[in-house]
């Protein structure tokens, strides 16, 4: 069993660092870094990724509040709708990022007119530096105890003065250090059969683990996720995640636009 701890800040002279902030921040440097390495190795334009790293940045952010607003506190946003735009009150969905930045990567294309094949290597190489971003971003989670889960013994609880339970962000930051892992040492592997095999494929086991790990949220905390037909909002998303993205494995055509040296 873990001990209870929190970091939410600490002070660097006048100024108050927020820990999860700092950890997200982590997370994007951690992801560019890795994009920079890849896309030198892969022949890809770095240039290119930093401008499509922005523009998928922009719109997780905006549809994960809009997620968390619309799906997870409803209510509580009818009656206080001025706290919609209070960001620095917390509150984002990462199902909501999610959707953002397929939205995001899918206006980029068409922005930049790549066509499908044109556009996999991108999706590639932003898929495999995003697993480690995501690692090192829900560390911060995990720091603040933002998402505890359900009472438990098991050996990788946390014992919060509620009681010893599961922690997600815990979970979520192993899950992402464990597809980074898996995916970068079978990343030149997949992209010589084909390129987008890595994103379909990490996506769709993220997408897996969310779903079974979404069980292990609290349900008898103040504040716990709200519930549709006994499955959170993002168990919902990924189910159309995993249909989708198995249908794309089944009936789709994903061709490689060159071969890896």
């Amino acid at each position: 069993m873990i001990p209870y701890f929190q970091y939410n800040a600490f002070l660097i002279g006048p100024v108050t660092i927020q820990v999860w902030g700092l950890m997200v921040a982590l997370g994007i440097v951690a992801a560019i870094l890795c994009m920079r390495w890849l896309a030198k190795r892969y022949f890809v334009s770095f240039a290119l990724l930093l401008d499509l790293t922005v523009w998928v940045l922009v719109s997780a952010f905006i549809f994960a509040r809009f997620f968390h607003v619309v799906f997870y506190a409803p209510t509580y946003y009818l009656a206080n709708p001025l706290s919609i735009i209070k960001i620095w009150e917390g509150g984002a969905s990462s199902i909501g990022g999610f959707f953002g930045a397929l939205l995001a990567l899918w206006i980029f294309s068409k922005k930049r007119r790549l066509n499908w094949q044109q556009f996999l290597p991108y999706a590639d190489i932003s898929a495999l530096s995003l697993w480690l971003g995501w690692g090192v971003g829900r560390l911060g989670c995990f720091f603040i105890h933002d998402h505890p889960g359900t009472l438990s013994n098991f050996l990788t609880t946390v014992n919060f003065p509620t009681g010893a339970r599961h922690d997600l962000g815990l979970y979520e930051s192993i899950v992402g250090f464990i597809l980074f892992i898996v995916f970068a040492l079978l990343f030149n592997y997949l992209v010589k059969k084909r390129w987008g095999l890595v994103a379909l494929w990490s996506s769709l086991s993220y997408a897996v683990a969310r779903f079974f790990l979404d069980f292990l949220r609290a349900t008898d905390l103040p504040g716990s996720d709200t519930r549709y037909a006994n499955l959170t909002p993002a168990q919902w998303g990924m189910l159309a995640v995993v249909i989708t993205l198995t249908s794309l494995l089944l009936f789709g055509t994903l061709k490689r636009p060159y071969q890896v040296k």
